[in-house]
């Protein structure tokens, strides 16, 4: 993972390659899934970020992955089961021919923190686009200073990523109309 990390301009376009994804997804996972739901810097409107798709899936139980590893990599996708060391609750695939992906596909049941945690993260960024600036603003930061270490700028954000979810999930508290886990 040692190509460089560009932060761009939101694009609406992101929308629809999403709904496009989903259903190529649909088409060859069918029933095996629960939900889907776009996740991630493309999923928020406004916001800047790496112009890889986000895309979580829902399975009942994460241990029948096993069953749609084949159809996904018939449609281009490439399973990295190594990634599961950092979250186990999750499997992870990348589709793209060349570095960086195209899109990034998470596959977990829909009850994890997971699921839950990056459904809310969404919501609250686009419900407070000066949030959502700001988080734009470290990422472009932290891509200035660290160029092509995907993992390293993963890590550099999780403690702004943290401060957020607990102000989301106070927010979420006092919305009782919110509901994250519906997808």
């Amino acid at each position: 993972m040692t190509s460089p990390i560009e932060i761009v301009e939101y694009d609406p376009n992101w929308k629809v390659m999403y709904e496009d994804e989903k259903r190529l997804i649909r088409s060859v996972l069918g029933g095996r899934l629960t939900a889907m739901e776009h996740v991630g810097s493309t999923s928020v409107p406004g916001l800047g970020g790496k112009p890889i798709i986000g895309i979580m899936a829902s399975v009942a139980r994460i241990d029948g992955v096993v069953d749609v590893v084949e159809p996904l990599e018939a449609i281009g996708y490439r399973y990295l089961p190594e990634f599961e060391r950092f979250i186990l609750e999750r499997r992870y695939f990348r589709k793209g021919a060349t570095e960086p992906a195209t899109h990034h596909l998470h596959v977990v049941e829909r009850t994890t923190d997971f699921w839950k945690d990056h459904v809310l993260f969404r919501e609250y960024l686009t419900a407070h686009p000066d949030e959502a600036r700001a988080y734009e603003d470290l990422k472009r930061e932290l891509a200035t200073r660290i160029t092509s270490d995907r993992l390293a700028f993963t890590d550099a954000k999780t403690p702004y990523i943290q401060t957020v979810l607990e102000r989301s999930r106070e927010w979420q508290a006092h919305s009782p109309e919110l509901s994250p886990t519906d997808g």
